[in-house]
């Protein structure tokens, strides 16, 4: 605890490598050696391709390394042991831009998350290709900017968008329903960084007219997808997905409703697992410890 009581953060350890006997008990033996309590340990392994996935959080009261020293004994153990890791503490809040086009429901419940604290991180500013939505980041008092994008607008758009996030020092981009294509240049600056959100359960209908598609076929149930962007449009690692029922009494207005209330909660629910570092990326899959 800290002198006024409070207890100290936590530290948030995410590891990768190839599975061997020993592993869970070498780095529980790290956290005890040096006085930590653990938290809670997620672990999970996976025989057809000999990987190992674990994240493992501890009370830094009473832990014997300041974080300096603890990633210099984390890197000395993973050299040894030939893991890929990573180590945030919990009172170190990601910083989040949110790209937008007209559509708000996506960025209110991003915005209203992160103001009543449920979101795990911090939205700093919020990038559009229109000005519509201006009024919504003005209400949650966070910065706006206007930038036009499209045809042989997207390159200065994108250096713009780049000159915004270093400045912003963003951590995370969320694509809010931002309905432009991102260059692979710009996307492979933000890979595992940049989470979008779209309007099926992957892999399904795609395309603008995605629900009068599926209206058509008469599907039974509609879902909404949130996955890492990467440069094969809409098939990147999925962070998390939903599904309700529908029925032949459903106009498309009615699935489009539906459709919009499952898109803000799942972008926000996969948005959260990342910046509670629950997320680890297995070739074009996730291991997600929720």
């Amino acid at each position: 605890m800290t002198p006024t009581g409070e207890r100290r953060p936590s530290a948030i350890l995410l590891v990768s490598c190839v599975d061997r006997p020993g592993l869970v008990a070498e780095l529980a033996g790290f956290v005890f050696s040096n006085g930590g309590n653990i938290l809670a340990a997620d672990q999970h392994s996976e025989p057809d391709n000999g990987m190992f996935f674990l994240r493992l959080v501890w009370d830094t009261s009473g832990f014997a390394l300041d974080r300096s020293a603890t990633a210099a004994a984390l890197g000395q153990l993973a050299r040894r042991s030939g893991l890929t890791w990573s180590l945030r503490y919990s009172d170190e809040r990601e910083r989040v831009a949110v790209l937008v086009s007209r559509t708000p429901q996506c960025l209110y419940d991003l915005m209203l998350a992160d103001q009543v604290d449920e979101l795990g991180g911090t939205v700093t500013v919020v990038i559009s290709n229109h000005d519509d939505l201006r009024p919504v980041a003005g209400h949650f008092g966070i910065p706006y900017h206007h930038v036009p994008s499209g045809g042989a607008m997207r390159d200065g758009a994108e250096q713009r968008m780049t000159e915004l996030l270093a400045e912003h020092r963003v951590d995370l981009v969320v694509l809010a329903r931002y309905m432009q294509v991102l260059s692979p240049a710009f996307v492979d600056r933000w890979l595992a960084r940049m989470i979008n959100i779209h309007h099926s359960f992957l892999p399904a209908f795609v395309g603008a007219q995605a629900y009068r598609q599926a209206r058509d076929r008469g599907v039974k149930m509609i879902g909404a997808t949130a996955h890492y962007v990467t440069n094969d449009l809409d098939q990147g690692p999925i962070v998390e997905q939903d599904v309700v029922r529908v029925s032949h009494r459903d106009t498309v207005d009615d699935l489009v409703r539906k459709g919009r209330e499952l898109e803000r909660t799942v972008l926000t629910r996969a948005v959260r697992y990342h910046l509670e570092r629950r997320v680890l990326i297995s070739g074009n899959r996730t291991v997600v410890f929720t």
